[in-house]
Order: structure tokens, then C-alpha cells, then sequence
């Protein structure tokens, strides 16, 4: 379904209006043409670039899905590739997708995923700030919605490092009770998280150098606004190294414990081990089946024996407990 709004003047004007009408409408000097379709087909993409007259490789873009984000400048207007996240329960993303295209009087969203990104709140902004919506026009309104999408990696960057302060807890808590399994799956979904979060900011940065650059699409009453979003965008990358590098020292301290324990486990058969092996010695001595051997003739030999495992296996375990090997 595609929904095409009218703003003259910055002010919405008249209702929903039809891509025949808003090409009529963009000849217009004081008209801003807002377009937005969820999950449109290939007979939408062509109608719509029909209307706003689109070249032909941003068709090809706007039908390629799962694109990192980015921002590319054709004549007149920009091609803008979003990926909005959010994270749920388990530390799963919800990965969404928005395309846009940006010219100096018109604005076209196109949303893609069973849950489209909503995008009212940016509307919203349009309509409080009408007068940079009507002299910056599609400038102002890109720098709305990504900075809608930008608050939200900020808010999910939140979330991260809530969820890495009570990873911190358990990792330098009790043991936990199943070895430690679960632990380190929870480290490792949420350094994937993390990861995956980075690799979608980054490219936003050289894309918001190129709107600034675009007189067309930034003018100079823009420029502090995506200053702004910029300096958001370095934060959210700078936070994400962080918990980034955090879960990473997690993981091999989580990885040190393993070895410790197994450490401990191991020392201790080793002293248990050290404990029987005398006696095991001595009975196998006493054992063979020699005619000639000292002691065997001797009255007490047999309590003899027994006595002196006692006595070696007392000692060792003695030692052993000093040592804290038990």
C-alpha cells in the first residue's frame, strides 16, 4: 500500500492524495511531497519512480534487501539504506529495514519486515519544526528519521550494557550450578549482538559526511542538526567498542575459571592418586609369589604391612592437605 502526504508550507495539507496528483503537485515551490509504502512490490517501485523520476540503479537498490546501511547521491536526490535494530528477550535482534529517497521537496520511505519500522514519530518532529520542514524540506525530513533510527541503536546501546553488568555479576559471582554452559552461551549471543550492531553504525558516518556535503539536501541551517546525529552515531560506535571489548575480557575470564577448576579437579585425583598408589606399591610387593623373600616367614608381617600403609597413606594425606591439594 502506498500513502502519499502533502505539506505546503510545512503544514499538512488536505488527506492522502495519489502518485498522479503528488506529481502535479511537486511543480509546485512551497509543496513537500511525502511518500511512504511498507513492503512494496516491483509494480509500486515503478510507479514511484516514475513519479519522482529515479534512476534506474536505485530501483535496483530499493529491491536488494539486506543492505548495509548507506547513502548514495544521484542527481537531485539520495538513495538512503537503514537498518533499524532493537533487541528482545535473549539478546535476539529484531532486524528491520528502511530505503529512502531524499530530494530537496520530497521524501520517499520505503519499510520492509513483518513489523515495518514505524515512522510516526519522525512525522511528528515534521509537523513541530514546520518551518525547517518548509525551507529545508527533504533534508530535514531525512535528518528526522535518522535520527529516529540513531536513537534507537542508542537505546539498544543502553540495553547492552545493562545486560554486560549483570553478565560481570554472574561471571565474578557463585559458580553456577550447570558448569557454566548457559554463562557462556549468554556472552557469546550478546558479544554477537554487539557486533552486529557495529557493523550497521559504521557505515552511517561516511553516509552522513556525503548529506552534508549536498547543499541541495543540507543547507546551512542543517548542518548543526547532522553535526548532531554525527557526533550520535561516533558515540554509538565508541560504546559498542566498549561493551565489545568488555564481553571479550568476560569470555576469557569466564575461559581462565574453566581451566582453574579443571585445574583443581585434576590435582586433586592426582593427590587421591599419590594417597593409593603406596599402598597399591606395597601390596604388590608382598604379592609376588617368590619362595625366598624376606618377611614372609615374619609372625607379624601381615599387621606389619597394613601398618605401614596406614602410616604412608596418613602421611601423604597430611602433606597433601597442607598444601591445599585436597
Amino acid at each position: 500500500m502506498i500513502d502519499v502526504r502533502v505539506y505546503r508550507s510545512g503544514s499538512p495539507h488536505d488527506g492522502p492524495v495519489g502518485l498522479a496528483r503528488a506529481k502535479e503537485l511537486l511543480a509546485q515551490e512551497d509543496i513537500f511531497v511525502w511518500l511512504d509504502a511498507a513492503d512494496p512490490s516491483d509494480e509500486d517501485l515503478t510507479a514511484i519512480g516514475e513519479t519522482f523520476g529515479l534512476h534506474p540503479l536505485t530501483f535496483e537498490d530499493a529491491r536488494h534487501r539486506k543492505q548495509r546501511p548507506k547513502v548514495e547521491v544521484f542527481e537531485g536526490y539520495a538513495f538512503v539504506a537503514l537498518r533499524p535494530l532493537s533487541l528482545a528477550d535473549g539478546a535476539e535482534l529484531r532486524d528491520q529495514e528502511v530505503h529512502a529517497f531524499v530530494g530537496r521537496r520530497f521524501l520517499g520511505t520505503l519499510r520492509y519486515g513483518s513489523t515495518p519500522f514505524p515512522i510516526e514519530e519522525a512525522r511528528r518532529r515534521w509537523e513541530r519544526q514546520a518551518d525547517l520542514l518548509a525551507n529545508e524540506g527533504g533534508g530535514f525530513a531525512a535528518y528526522a528519521l535518522i535520527d529516529e533510527v540513531v536513537d534507537g541503536y542508542l537505546t539498544m546501546v543502553e540495553e547492552l550494557e545493562d545486560r554486560t553488568d549483570v553478565l560481570e555479576d554472574d561471571v565474578f559471582g557463585d559458580p553456577p550450578a550447570d558448569g557454566g554452559q548457559d554463562l557462556q552461551e549468554r556472552i557469546f549471543r550478546l558479544k554477537r549482538a554487539v557486533v552486529h550492531l557495529r557493523r550497521m553504525v559504521a557505515p552511517l558516518r561516511q553516509g552522513l559526511d556525503f548529506f552534508q556535503e549536498e547543499p541541495q539536501l543540507a543547507g546551512d541551517a542543517l548542518q548543526p542538526y547532522f553535526r548532531d546525529l554525527t557526533e550520535h552515531v561516533i558515540r554509538v560506535a565508541e560504546l559498542s567498542d566498549n561493551i565489545r571489548d568488555l564481553l571479550t575480557s568476560l569470555l576469557e575470564v569466564r575461559v581462565s575459571q574453566v581451566a582453574n577448576h579443571l585445574n583443581e579437579i585434576m590435582k586433586k585425583l592426582s593427590a587421591w592418586a599419590g594417597i593409593i598408589l603406596v599402598p597399591t606399591l606395597i601390596a604388590g610387593i608382598y604379592g609376588m609369589n617368590f619362595e625366598h623373600m624376606p618377611e614372609l616367614g615374619q609372625r607379624f608381617g601381615y599387621p606389619g604391612a597394613l601398618l605401614l600403609m596406614a602410616l604412608a597413606s596418613g602421611t601423604l594425606f597430611t602433606v597433601f592437605k597442607r598444601r591445599d591439594w585436597l
